[in-house]
This record gives structure tokens, sequence and C-alpha cells, in this order.
């Protein structure tokens, strides 16, 4: 099954790329992957500490992940998967690609503030004729009725 991949963070921007998504996905029998990463300068602390925030870390993202999955679930029928990694966000987005040959899509949220589209969408537009999938770029003000015109 082909499978859209989408990053879940604390990105405002966010919202719209689950959206379409999803709605791609129940459009064209796909699934959704969500991706969360967690940053090592996160846990620079001493090991104990370090291992309970990074448990903390976790339990934030599944709670996060489990409002994007209920919408999912009930409006579109498509049961997203989670999957969490820890590392550089632009490395391990990449290594999830490799790692999982049915993602077909990756869809990144477009920041709309002066300080332009997001650092993902920067770093990954530079790399991404060498990207082995395409990628879907969504602008963070899109609004719901647009994103359902167009999925």
């Amino acid at each position: 099954m082909r499978k859209f991949l989408v990053v879940l963070d604390d990105s405002t921007e966010c919202l719209n790329a689950m959206r379409f998504a999803a709605m791609r996905a129940a459009h064209t029998q796909a699934g959704v992957e969500i991706l969360a990463v967690i940053a090592p300068e996160e846990f620079n602390h001493w090991i104990g500490v370090g291992d309970l925030m990074r448990e903390e870390a976790r339990e934030r993202i599944q709670v996060h992940f489990e409002v994007f999955a209920k919408w999912m679930r009930d409006r579109q029928g498509v049961d997203p998967e989670l999957v969490i990694r820890e590392g550089e966000p632009v490395d391990e987005i990449m290594a999830q690609v490799i790692d999982d040959p049915e993602i077909g899509v990756l869809v990144l949220g477009a920041g709309t503030g002066r300080k332009g589209p997001g650092p993902l969408v920067t770093q990954l537009t530079k790399n991404s004729g060498t990207l082995p999938i395409p990628v879907t770029i969504v602008p963070g003000d899109l609004g719901k009725e647009r994103l359902e015109a167009i999925t």
C-alpha cells in the first residue's frame, strides 16, 4: 500500500499537512504514516534526566498524535500509524523514507510568517532533486474548503 508521510511537530502549518495527507489517502485508498522526530539537543543532560525527558517527549507526541488520528479515523476513514525517531529532523525524515519503501509522498506544511516556509521545507526543498519520492508542500493558510476541493 502506498503511504503519505507527514511530519508531526508543534508548528501551526502541521495541521494543514495532516489534513491534506488524510484527505489524499482517503481519496486514493492509501495510508498515512505520521513521523515525529525528537531532536537530540533535548536530552543533553545527565543520563537519568535525559531518559525522563525522552519519555515525556514520547508521551506528548502520543497525545498529539491521538488528536490527529481520531480526526483521520472519524472523518476520513484513514487509520494512521505513528513512527517516532530520535535525531536531526531532516536526517530522520530521509532515513524513514529509505527504511519504508511503501512511502510514496512526503507531505510538508509551509509556514506563512515572515520567517519563511519553515526549516523543514527550506532544507528538504534544497535536496528535492535527490529525494526518492515527490514532496507536496501545503500552504499553512490554505482553508479547509480549499483543501477539500484540491484533494
